[in-house]
């Protein structure tokens, strides 16, 4: 039994997705026919990542098991007879028993393109996004940088799927212009459900929600925040290194908390609360030290 790796491209318009699906054509599907007219026996493919309906795939990686001989040089020209235009195998490879496509996978990139003009270009149609009002790219590539390193990105995905974690790493997310298109390369070790179109940009009335409810619950507490850091960086300077110590330690006990039991009991609302909760404890503990500091304050003065 080989195991064999495909590198293989793909136009998604015509498709619900890759993975197979019941009453919809899809990517894999139309692959593992292909395969099956070729070895003639029963073929499994598996996939390094799900793409949505309409997304296309410049460099994808598929792997089956078959016991067919065919030599591996002729392996891409036999499948690209059996499927359509959109689809094409590049190269086949002949890989380890334990390789699986979507286990062995390290990283992902995505690719987001823009067409950022005043008028339309029929070319561009299901391969960019039209957007007509001029777009700051150096600003969108500033903002982009802040998604990089590893997050929890419960905020930025599409409720719906379950998965063990909502923390993901991103390694790089940038933006560049050629001409009129604007294109957005994130990589990351994983992407949560429609994790890079919420970055790039969404209408998705739960994002958007989920945003306003984080910005609702945060915004009265900024003020707070703001005095805490202000009177933790004097007390510092004037030698109180103890007290700005425990504040930071409540502020991390506190997230903690949050993090390891009310966050998975109560959802998301206990995200938008847990800053805000932390920020006014320590707030009221960072005062507390003022005033005990006051006789001294004055001396200094």
């Amino acid at each position: 039994m080989r195991n064999i790796a495909l590198k293989l491209m793909y136009n998604g318009t015509a498709y619900h997705g890759w993975q197979v699906q019941k009453n919809a054509v899809t990517v894999c599907e139309t692959l593992q026919k292909a395969l099956e007219k070729i070895t003639g026996a029963p073929v499994h493919l598996t996939g390094c990542g799900r793409t949505d309906a309409g997304v296309h795939a410049e460099r994808y990686i598929a792997n089956f098991r078959t016991e067919s001989r065919i030599p591996l040089e002729r392996l891409p020209f036999a499948i690209n007879t059996h499927t359509p235009e959109d689809i094409a195998v590049s190269e086949a490879l002949e890989v380890a028993e334990d390789f699986n496509a979507i286990g062995s996978c390290l990283k992902k990139e995505y690719t987001y393109r823009i067409y950022n003009s005043r008028v339309k270009n029929p070319f561009y149609v299901n391969r960019a996004y039209f957007y007509p009002k001029r777009l700051d790219e150096e600003f969108l590539n500033r903002a982009a940088h802040q998604f990089v390193g590893t997050h929890d990105f419960a905020a930025v995905r599409s409720v719906g799927t379950e998965t063990k974690t909502t923390v993901r790493t991103i390694y790089w997310c940038d933006v560049t212009r050629s001409g009129e298109l604007l294109e957005l390369k994130v990589c990351a070790d994983g992407f949560l459900y429609n994790m890079v179109r919420a970055i790039t940009g969404t209408n998705d009335e739960v994002i958007i929600s989920n945003a306003v409810l984080y910005l609702k619950i945060s915004a009265p507490v900024i003020p707070p925040m703001a005095v805490l850091v202000i009177v933790r960086n004097m007390l510092q300077g004037i030698q109180h290194t103890i007290e700005p110590l425990l504040a930071s330690g409540l502020e991390l006990i506190g997230k903690v908390i949050f993090g390891v039991w009310i966050v998975p009991a109560v959802g998301y609302t206990a995200v938008c609360f847990c800053e805000p909760v932390t920020w006014v404890i320590c707030f009221v503990f960072i005062l507390g030290a003022l005033y005990r500091c006051r006789g001294e304050l004055k001396d200094k003065e």
